[in-house]
């Protein structure tokens, strides 16, 4: 069971790297940015910086729990605002 949903992820996984590729690809050069949502899906291949780093792990400006990726395709969670809640529950 486990085998086959590691597969059905890796499989959508591909999908959706591919599909995003081809998204930058189709456009022209000028217009290409590397960064962008297929399927509802975030991605982003632009070289990682430290500043995007800290804009999506631990941002305390950004309401949000789940966050794009700093590099590569889906979310990451933005910890300043799980501790937030985490706090809020708690207390």
């Amino acid at each position: 069971m486990v085998t086959w949903i590691r597969r059905l992820l890796v499989v959508a996984g591909t999908l959706l790297a591919t599909l995003a590729v081809l998204d930058q690809v189709g456009r022209r050069p000028e217009d290409r940015d590397w960064h962008g949502r297929v399927l509802c899906v975030p991605y982003d291949f632009r070289p990682p910086t430290v500043e995007r780093l800290l804009e999506r792990v631990w941002n305390p400006n950004d309401e949000r729990v789940l966050v794009p990726q700093m590099f590569g395709i889906g979310w990451t969670i933005n910890l300043f605002q799980l501790k937030r809640h985490a706090q809020l529950l708690i207390a």
